[in-house]
């Protein structure tokens, strides 16, 4: 990847996102706590129902389902369970995890298995590989993210965080989430073979908002005034961003050989920061939310460093 390649990357996708973050950060400091419970209710209500349904439907409507294009997902999810049992020794049988509370480290565990593939790796992808890139995006986030969030990340929160016996069924709570039902009507039209074409452009009209907001959304998220890192989220958000990835790829090496494009963004997808979503599973969990924004800030900020070491061995 040459200077110039990626100085254009980070002036047409690394920047935006950046001031949209710092935008929601400002926007923060104005509205006061109870405020930006409510605006991110909003928020999230209308991008859960409208905004990303739309965007789901035709990444998956459009896509030419394939080996090439399941190997994301695939690729993903392997990655993120061999995480989880990586991550699950360091933080409960080594020092780093030795002080915490169990909330804090069953939340730890969510942040360092769970990544923003969509809303973070839409629009990089989509930057690196065209309109294909943003389809791996979404089948990376529907086929793999999002399912294991909603079984394993639930099971997390349940069974090491200790606060909450059982919260009805997270895998029904997760079927009836309309994404779900969006991308799968979406893969019926691709399956198919359908020309419903004007429909796809409407609903790709309709998704462009998806991640703008949900960006802005995470800077109205993060505790900025409270942003003094410790030992352990440092460790879970560099884990995150470069040993998870670093898995990806050896297993990408050694099925596929010579990467391509699909195998080069399963890799990306797989370290980019702490998803946006484990911060309601902590909420709703009763897991240490603070400790959760903050590893979701970190990773964040960092992931601007670790991109470029990525894609100088990607690309």
């Amino acid at each position: 990847m040459s200077l110039a390649y990626y100085i254009k990357l980070l002036l047409e996708v690394m920047l935006p996102m950046v001031l949209l973050v710092a935008a929601g950060a400002a926007w923060r400091r104005s509205l006061g706590e109870n405020g930006v419970k409510l605006v991110r209710g909003y928020i999230s209500t209308i991008t859960i129902n409208l905004f990303a349904p739309a965007l789901l439907f035709a990444a998956a409507a459009s896509a030419d389902i394939t080996t090439e294009l399941l190997s994301v997902p695939l690729l993903l999810g392997l990655s993120v369970l061999f995480g989880f049992g990586v991550l699950y020794f360091v933080l409960f049988h080594t020092r780093i995890g030795a002080n915490l509370a169990a909330t804090t480290r069953a939340g730890l565990l969510l942040c360092g298995i769970f990544g923003n593939v969509l809303f973070m790796g839409f629009p990089l992808l989509h930057f690196l590989f065209g309109d294909e890139g943003g389809r791996y995006a979404a089948f990376a986030d529907m086929g793999a993210a999002t399912p294991l969030l909603w079984s394993l990340g639930v099971w997390i929160a349940i069974r090491f965080g200790g606060q909450v016996a059982h919260q009805g069924n997270p895998v029904k709570a997760w079927l009836m989430l309309p994404p779900v039902w969006s991308f799968m009507a979406g893969i019926v039209v691709s399956l198919m073979g359908w020309e419903v074409k004007p429909i796809i452009s409407a609903s790709h009209f309709i998704g462009q908002p998806t991640v703008p907001v949900m960006l802005l959304m995470l800077g109205l998220s993060i505790p900025w005034s409270r942003l003094a890192p410790n030992r352990a989220v440092l460790s879970v958000a560099m884990f995150k961003l470069l040993v998870l990835p670093f898995t990806a790829l050896l297993v990408s090496w050694s099925w596929f050989g010579t990467l391509r494009d699909a195998q080069i963004a399963a890799v990306i997808e797989t370290g980019v920061p702490t998803m946006l979503m484990a911060l309601s599973v902590a909420d709703r969990y009763q897991l240490d939310v603070e400790m959760v924004a903050l590893t979701i800030a970190w990773s964040t900020v960092l992931f601007l460093f670790t991109l470029p070491l990525w894609l100088l061995i990607l690309i």
